[in-house]
């Protein structure tokens, strides 16, 4: 290969066959990534920076420490998980390679973590991991930051940024190796973390990017494509061209309708394209997604369009769905998958074809269609070319007739990747993070945060006047609240700042929370569901905040009128949102084709308010607990488990059992089993003939009960 390698580190290329390495990879060895070198490698998608990861993770377990390798997306820390799982394939250190992959609440010192070689996880959670000091940490030898251009994200750069600055001021010794796709301003990057700069636009299959308008793609190796059309349709006519060629094709639709809309219109042409073999295997995968999907209508056409060879992919699908069409697309069962731009950042999905249909997207804060960035693009483009099967890889986009051709040429094939810039700007991430220095520093001075804060990717680009200004009204904030204060120009946080810092919430949220607990009347007999529901889904942590549809607000209000007195403060419909109701009808036992039919919630949006929502209110149990409200912790308490499990209050004594869920619960309820004492009395036999329960679990109901009820 050119170089001098290790045996560990050669057995691991030939069991991935790699006969040489690719350049980038070529160079960040040259440059020392072997040797513990701090390297920052801004190469494009495919091109092998998860092979110099597992490099350098090899040669710092050798050295006996640890490796933590961090992404911005859960989906991407399961993806790289299993690539790690390589070393234990090779056996290469005589021993199992302890790989593990850190989940559970924030709230936890991830001592199971302890005895790991490799932690694979989130940058929230190790931030998480910091902020509760977790003794692990220090027996870090390698820091992988994956993704690193998620640094220009507005929600998930400032917790990147605010890692990577306190990691390098804890732990200046450990080696950083730093990963992201093209970055326009790497070098600048590199400086700001200390990095060696591996810079490298080299990919092993050739990226040719175009423009589709009327009929004709406009491609950047100067060929011109003409696609036959049939019916009209842009993206039609080009996903038979698709088929035609026998390119397996990603298509980045505008919005989740947009994705199953399209799946359909191309359906009946994709099928007459698929041979025997395929078909069969498409059946199969389409019967997995009915038995284990959710029962919704989202679900039912989704399996209706695979059996076909099509799909779409979007952050409503349940995951179990999402998990059969990612694998189908990766086994070439599905040949054309429609996606929202979310996979772009996702998992590895890579295709022969991408195509963009549309270049316009919808900001939210501004409240219109505005293009994408060129960075977007560029990722979106990145798919196109499957490494190990494709020597090239394609990018459309198609430009409706009211665009110019040559001007979106122009700016998004020939252009480059806007500037990474520091997203650590507004006064709410700044109070979040000085409140965690502070619980990470205790008794730092005023100066000290603020030199924390001037060597972060915002000073670059901050006066220190303005930026040391943001510092001090974050300080004077966080103390006139309570959740800090000073002694002899120390700063230390009160009991309540820092378990507010630590259950990972916005200050502001937990200041809510408190508020509202303290403006109840003391004892408490009343049933406040709703209010907490409300102050729950109405917090500035709370995500994914659904607005109301015109149609929403007379069903709303009925419930409002109905259930009134459990309200903390006065409100109405008006300042209620489609999450509060979609929660108040889960723990009401509403079914996902409920929720879906009526609310328009899909069950990947339902998870995450209901895992959102479970978390907000653990939290606000720790903060009813520390302002010493014992008479609201149970109601709490109840809540929090009708969150997690969708049930009415009655359902709690059975849902403690092992195997139980939702449905289960109330199949045993309605028969009569309506709690522990009871189940425990009835007959094996009564309980095999209830429905959903069957003779397996019944035996398991009666020889091995499990409580799994959440601690408090």
């Amino acid at each position: 290969m050119g170089l001098d390698l290790d045996q560990k580190v050669s057995s691991l290329l030939i069991s991935l066959g790699y006969p040489t390495l690719y350049p980038p990879q070529e160079l960040a060895i040259s440059k020392g990534v072997l040797e513990g070198k701090n390297l920052l490698i801004t190469t494009p998608t495919s091109s092998g920076k998860t092979l110099v990861a597992l490099m350098a993770a090899i040669k710092t377990i050798e050295k006996g420490f640890k490796v933590a390798y961090l992404t911005p997306l859960r989906a991407l820390a399961a993806e790289k998980c299993e690539d790690f799982q390589v070393l234990n394939n090779l056996n290469i250190f005589n021993r199992k390679v302890k790989i593990e992959l850190a989940g559970g609440d924030f709230d936890s010192q991830g001592k199971e973590l302890a005895n790991a070689d490799i932690t694979i996880l989130t940058n929230e959670k190790m931030d998480s991991l910091m902020r509760h000091r977790s003794d692990w940490i220090s027996e870090v030898g390698l820091f992988v930051f994956d993704e690193v251009h998620f640094l220009g994200d507005r929600e998930r750069g400032p917790v990147l940024e605010m890692m990577l600055t306190t990691i390098r001021k804890i732990y200046p010794q450990i080696q950083l190796l730093v990963l992201s796709a093209t970055v326009i301003n790497s070098e600048d990057i590199a400086s700001w973390l200390g990095c060696e700069l591996v810079d490298s636009k080299w990919r092993p299959t050739k990226l040719v990017e175009g423009v589709y308008q009327n009929g004709n793609i406009k491609m950047s190796d100067g060929s011109q494509i003409k696609i036959k059309s049939n019916c009209g349709s842009a993206i039609v006519d080009i996903v038979q061209d698709s088929m035609v060629n026998g390119y397996q094709t990603l298509v980045f639709a505008e919005t989740r309708k947009c994705t199953s809309y399209l799946a359909k219109k191309v359906e009946g042409i994709v099928y007459k394209s698929l041979d025997e073999n395929i078909r069969k295997m498409a059946l199969e995968e389409s019967s997995k997604i009915r038995s284990y999907g959710e029962d919704t209508e989202i679900t039912s056409t989704l399996s209706q369009l695979v059996s076909k060879g099509v799909a779409f992919h979007h952050a409503g699908i349940g995951s179990s769905s999402r998990k059969i069409i990612e694998e189908s697309f990766k086994k070439g069962i599905v040949k054309i998958l429609f996606t929202t731009p979310t996979l772009a950042a996702g998992v590895n999905l890579p295709a022969r074809r991408v195509i963009l249909t549309n270049f316009l997207r919808y900001d939210s804060e501004i409240g219109s269609r505005l293009p994408i960035s060129v960075l977007e693009y560029k990722q979106i483009a990145g798919r196109g070319g499957r490494p190990m099967y494709d020597k090239n890889g394609e990018s459309i986009i198609i430009a409706g007739s009211n665009f110019n051709r040559d001007d979106i040429y122009d700016h998004y094939v020939l252009g480059s990747p806007e500037p990474i810039r520091s997203q650590l700007t507004n006064n709410r991430t700044i109070r979040i993070h000085v409140l965690s220095n502070i619980v990470m520093f205790p008794g730092i001075k005023k100066n000290e945060v603020i030199d924390i804060f001037q060597n972060t990717l915002l000073a670059q680009s901050c006066k220190e006047s303005t930026l040391s200004s943001k510092i001090i009204n974050a300080l004077d904030y966080l103390q006139s609240e309570r959740l800090v204060k000073m002694r002899k120009e120390r700063y230390i946080v009160t009991e309540f700042g820092k378990n507010i810092s630590l259950l990972y919430i916005d200050p502001s949220t937990g200041i809510e929370f408190r508020k509202a607990i303290e403006s109840i009347i003391k004892p408490s007999i009343e049933n406040h569901t709703l209010g907490f529901l409300h102050l729950i889904t109405s917090s500035v942590d709370f995500y994914p905040r659904l607005a109301l549809r015109n149609n929403d607000y007379d069903t709303l209000s009925e419930i409002f009128l109905h259930d009134a007195n459990q309200f903390i403060y006065q409100i109405n419909e008006y300042e209620s949102s489609r999450s509060l109701w979609a929660l108040y009808e889960w723990i009401n036992e509403s079914s996902d084709r409920k929720l879906s039919e009526r609310l328009g919630v899909e069950p990947g949006d339902m998870y995450r308010i209901v895992e959102t929502s479970e978390w907000l209110a653990y939290s606000l149990y720790k903060v009813a607990k520390i302002i010493g409200r014992e008479d609201l912790l149970n109601e709490i308490y109840n809540l929090r488990i009708r969150i997690k499990y969708g049930i009415k209050e009655e359902l709690m004594s059975l849902i403690q059992f092992r195997g139980i869920g939702r449905v289960k619960a109330r199949s045993l309820y309605n028969a009569g089993i309506t709690n522990s004492t009871v189940l425990a009395n009835t007959p094996e036999s009564k309980l095999s003939a209830i429905p959903k329960i069957g003779i397996a679990l019944a035996r398991i109901l009666k020889n091995e009960p499990k409580d799994t009820m959440l601690p408090a």
